[in-house]
Formats: C-alpha cells, sequence, structure tokens
C-alpha cells in the first residue's frame, strides 16, 4: 500500500532559504508532516537524534559546493542510512550532483520545483524510488547506467 494514504513526515536542513518557507506553507496543507527545520547539517544531525521516530524524508537546501556541506552530508547518511534525502538546489552541475549520488541521495530537485512536484518527489522516495528533476534526470541515468555496467 502507498505512503500516500497515511501522513508522510519530513524534514528540512536549508540555510533560511525564502523559497523553503514558501514551499513549507504550501506543504503544511497536505498530508506532510514537518517535523523540524535546521539551518545547518549540523543543527539538523542533533535533532534526528532527540526524535524517538526520524522522518522518512529530510530535503536538503544548502551549498553543495562547499565541501564541508558535502562531508557533513556523507556523515548524515552513514549515520542514518535508511534516511531518504532529497537535494534542492540551483546547480545542475555534473560534478555536484554526481557527488550528491555518490553520497546516495534518493531524489534531487532544481529550485523552481512547485508544491506538486516536490510532493511527487517525497511521495516517490517514501515508495523506494528515486525522483530527479529534468534537468538534472539525464545526470541521474548516466550515473545509475555505468554503476550498473561497472
Amino acid at each position: 500500500m502507498a505512503n500516500t494514504i497515511e501522513q508522510i513526515s519530513i524534514a528540512f536542513i536549508n540555510d533560511k532559504s525564502p523559497i523553503i518557507n514558501i514551499i513549507c506553507n504550501n506543504l503544511v496543507a497536505s498530508e506532510i508532516d514537518i517535523l523540524f527545520r535546521s539551518e545547518s547539517i549540523e543543527s539538523g544531525l542533533s535533532q534526528l537524534s532527540a526524535l524517538e521516530k526520524l522522518p522518512q524524508v529530510c530535503i536538503i537546501d544548502l551549498d553543495f559546493s562547499d565541501s564541508k556541506v558535502l562531508a557533513q552530508l556523507h556523515e548524515l547518511k552513514a549515520k542514518y542510512p535508511t534516511l531518504k534525502l532529497i537535494a534542492h538546489s540551483d546547480d545542475d552541475s555534473e560534478q555536484i550532483v554526481t557527488s550528491l549520488l555518490e553520497i546516495g541521495i534518493d531524489g534531487y530537485l532544481l529550485i523552481g520545483t512547485d508544491a506538486e512536484e516536490l510532493q511527487t518527489a517525497i511521495e516517490g522516495v517514501c515508495n523506494d524510488k528515486k525522483y530527479f528533476s529534468t534537468g538534472v534526470s539525464k545526470i541521474a541515468q548516466k550515473y545509475f547506467s555505468n554503476k550498473a555496467d561497472a
């Protein structure tokens, strides 16, 4: 049975993006429960460790070109391997997308994504699917194709 029938829990890790504020406001009316919002992965790790039950999805909107952020994201995924991660960014470079795929993200949404697409992505990753915005889907396809060939 799909997770769309029961309430989905999510968390946001972002750097006070006004875009995320709008997205959060749109999601409040849906069947999505926002457990917390934090401004850094370090803060997010602290909040995750305080929860009795992890969110199903964590949406991360940070500066992925910062190697410190990538190392912290790797730590987050290592500590919580079952936590589904969706990156949210305006960076559609192959280097960044590939770096995030190596860490194990489950989805990548480009800024400009509307609430409906975000909800579709959240529901998809909750059902063990991957979700990538059109602008990065070819990079993801190439990455997974190369992994399958290896």
